[in-house]
């Protein structure tokens, strides 16, 4: 599984790393750092949650 963040929908709310911050990566102004990271195994749920807490939409999940 795969986490991939769209920087340009992006708007800084951090809801993503509030949720999992174990995944999710933020800069120095509170943006997503990432752009596409492999989960680690046992962590897919909070990959999942920490999509859906976005209000962008700016995660998706991508299955292998």
């Amino acid at each position: 599984m795969k986490i991939r963040v769209d920087k340009a929908i992006c708007q800084g709310h951090a809801s993503c790393w509030t949720t999992a911050p174990e995944l999710y990566a933020l800069d120095e102004t509170g943006y997503s750092s990432l752009d596409v990271v492999e989960v680690p195994a046992g962590l897919e749920a909070a990959a999942r949650e920490g999509a859906a807490a976005c209000p962008e939409r700016a995660i998706s999940i991508e299955d292998d």
